[in-house]
């Protein structure tokens, strides 16, 4: 079986253009977690540490003794977050107000009781009080809007409203505030000017 890569055979959800476009969003299995805070923060870097342990144990597994049945190779995906707000009365521009899920997509030969074995043997190589809390489970977002942000996250504002005014223009409604980004740039690599993130939100048929 070819290598599973998002850059490759998943080009519609991880590689979009640098304008909005709506996009079905099918079933997709995740290892998450939630947390509350300033993404810039130590808490949030120890979160994406255990997801990125959890998911590298899944991608190594063919190297054991037990094989996961129907392992293929693949890439790592991308670390992905959904952003909201705990006190929504609050202005966005307050970080320690953020509300997130984090999450990497995981192969679909992940069931349940592998997803337990590799987050038990997790726990004993590379002890992280986030795994507590890690959990893998499918979500379906279904009807979204989309497209590619080159820049500083900060400057994420002008690229929504971007998509805000496509869905107006194109029979759409944004379902809520909440969003998700994929971030396809390592930030400690990347220089501002030059990160990509997808930047994505739920929306509906406007039937006005």
């Amino acid at each position: 079986m070819e290598k599973v890569e998002y850059k490759k055979q998943f080009k519609d959800l991880y590689l979009p253009k640098r304008q909005p476009s709506i996009i079905d969003v099918p079933a997709i299995p995740f290892a998450l977690i939630k947390g509350e805070g300033d993404p810039n923060g130590d808490e949030f870097t120890e979160a994406v540490a255990a997801l990125y342990s959890f998911s590298y144990a899944v991608k190594m597994s063919h190297k054991g003794k037990a094989v996961p049945e129907g392992y293929y190779d693949y890439a790592v995906f991308p670390l992905e977050g959904v952003w909201d707000l705990v006190d929504k009365t609050k202005d966005s521009t307050d970080k320690s107000n953020y509300a997130y899920t984090i999450m990497i997509r995981q192969p679909d030969f992940l069931t349940a009781d592998l997803a337990k074995r590799f987050l038990d043997e997790v726990k004993k190589k590379k002890p992280n009080p986030w795994l507590e809390g890690l959990q893998v489970e499918a979500l379906n977002e279904g009807l979204c809007c989309q497209m590619l942000h080159l820049g500083s996250y900060d400057d994420e504002p002008a690229s929504f409203e971007r998509m805000e005014a496509f869905c107006k223009d194109h029979g759409y409604l944004r379902i809520d505030k909440t969003h998700r980004e994929i971030y396809l740039s390592d930030p400690r690599r990347t220089s501002v000017d030059k990160r990509k993130t997808v930047l994505r939100f739920k929306v509906k048929k406007n039937r006005e």
